[in-house]
């Protein structure tokens, strides 16, 4: 292929933006090396990256797959809990956050008035000038 532009590959993704996302990913891919689905023509790893997505060697849904599991930070695994562990665990956590509740209920602030402000404020001493600023 001499040369591979955007519509060669539009008709296989239908939306320009994801198909710059999904080139860039793969791009990205090849240059950390993974193997190449089509020959390099000593072509850029964009350009192969799009070759490989308008020749079909590579599933753009597989590729989008990939790209959303490589910007995920956090991947939650479901992993079974006993029940009657679970049951006592929320209740346990429901008690210390009815708990925690009434401690904050009971909080009281020191209050000052604004004389005693002002005058603490004056009593304040302005650091020394210094000539290494």
């Amino acid at each position: 292929m001499a040369r591979v532009t955007v519509e060669d590959c539009i008709d296989k993704v239908d939306n320009r933006f994801e198909l710059v996302l999904l080139a860039g990913h793969r791009a990205r891919q090849i240059s950390q090396g993974a193997a190449i689905t089509v020959p390099r023509d000593n072509d850029k790893n964009p350009v192969v990256a799009l070759r490989e997505i308008a020749d079909e060697t590579l599933s753009p849904g597989d590729l989008k797959e990939d790209l959303i599991h490589s910007l995920q930070k956090h991947v939650e695994v479901d992993e079974p809990e006993a029940e009657g562990h679970a049951l006592a665990d929320q209740t346990e956590v429901a008690v210390a956050a009815a708990e925690d509740d009434r401690e904050e209920e009971n909080i009281t602030f020191d209050r000052m008035s604004e004389e005693d402000l002002l005058a603490g404020i004056e009593g304040l001493v302005a650091p020394e000038k210094s000539d290494d600023f």
